[in-house]
């Protein structure tokens, strides 16, 4: 028997994101709601994401895998998240059923980067090819580590190729014809063994 959790999962995989590029999505997530706070109807979120100045009073969120919309009534900082109240759920009676349940909001409202940055969703299935012009593969994953971000290249034949998203070798990346061109420093790709 599975999980809720899981349960949540699978049917997040099974959805489209309404978007007409695969990657690209339609929501994004901002937090998670955790515990009630307050009789007034104040919630702990735990903050998913790298702007949460946003996250300001009158701000449009969608709540749930239902992507219910809500508004923020109020916001103050607690501890490594926030306590917000909303709107539609004005005590805590009402914000008891939300523990756990996610916030996003929507990708069009998503702040710009500065030049030469990307948010993942626009790299993830892009075409990854050498600056010799060999075709390396799809990146089929982004490994977030402390330093840099490390992209997973699966090419066709299965091989993963791990690159350090670092200037020596992310050389151009082309989010209009979806590819990147990579520089292999040596070491980067392992040896094909021959038969």
């Amino acid at each position: 028997m599975s999980s809720p959790r899981r349960r949540q999962a699978a049917k997040r995989k099974q959805q489209t994101t309404g978007s007409p590029i695969p990657s690209e999505p339609v929501f994004v997530s901002v937090g998670v709601l955790r515990r009630p706070h307050s009789l007034k109807g104040e919630v702990l979120v735990s903050l998913e994401t790298d702007f949460p100045e946003r996250l300001q009073p009158g701000t449009r969120l969608y709540l749930g895998e239902d992507y219910i919309p809500v508004t923020i009534a109020s916001r103050r900082g607690h501890a490594d998240g926030l306590l917000l109240s909303l709107e539609e759920y004005p005590d805590l009676q009402a914000v008891q059923p939300l523990r756990n349940q996610p916030l996003f909001v929507s990708a069009a409202d998503r702040p710009p980067l500065p030049e030469g940055e990307y948010y993942h969703h626009e790299l993830l299935g892009m075409r990854v090819v050498a600056e010799d012009g060999e075709a390396l593969g799809w990146l089929a994953e982004i490994l977030v580590t402390g330093a840099n971000d490390v992209y997973l290249v699966r090419g066709e034949d299965g091989e993963e190729i791990l690159l350090p998203a670092i200037r020596d070798v992310i050389r151009k990346v082309d989010t209009a014809a979806r590819q990147m061109s990579v520089h292999l420093l040596p070491g980067l790709r392992t040896p094909k063994k021959s038969d």
